[in-house]
């Protein structure tokens, strides 16, 4: 039997047998050692994984709720913030208004009060030189009376004058 290479003897098959045996054992103590604990880690794994993705999912969610909402909260504050603008603007406009009136009416008073004084200076100034026109008069006819009257006549003359003066005014 020494020149073969495979044969299928009693001794092959034993061989055979308890390799077989060896190998279901092993298969055995394998998959109970493990098989069973990576199966459950693995299903420990797939558990943990799902519920991240659960929880992500809610998160998502939470998140597109959250972003609604504060978009509608910036469209709400820009709004108002129209509206506040458009109300600044408006009183704006009233006290402009308002101050352009208050100002025309200054200005207003002012033109009057300068008119009320130009008169009044006017009248001043007339005032003066219808004095200064009386002085004159008074020195000229003075100097003439006193040339040509005696003191008496100068008396009368003056109190004729000055009466006269007296019923213009």
């Amino acid at each position: 039997m020494e020149g073969r290479i495979f044969a299928l003897d009693q001794q092959t098959l034993i061989q055979i047998g308890i390799q077989l045996l060896n190998a279901i054992a092993l298969a055995a103590v394998l998959t109970y050692l493990l098989y069973k604990p990576v199966r459950k880690f693995m299903r420990k794994r797939a558990d943990g994984i799902k519920s991240q993705l659960d929880r992500a999912q809610d998160d998502a969610e939470a998140a597109e709720k959250l972003k609604a909402f504060y978009d509608q909260r910036l469209e709400e504050i820009e709004q108002e913030r129209a509206g506040i603008l458009e109300e600044a603007q408006r009183l704006a406009a009233d006290k402009a208004a308002r101050m352009l009136s208050e100002a025309e009416g200054e200005i207003s008073a002012k033109k009057e009060r300068a008119a009320a004084d130009i008169q009044a200076r006017h009248e001043r100034a007339d005032e003066e030189c219808r004095l200064q026109i009386i002085e004159t008069a008074s020195a000229m006819a003075g100097k003439i009376v006193a040339s040509t009257l005696d003191e008496d006549a100068q008396n009368r003359l003056f109190e004729r004058t000055l009466a006269a003066l007296e019923e213009d005014v």
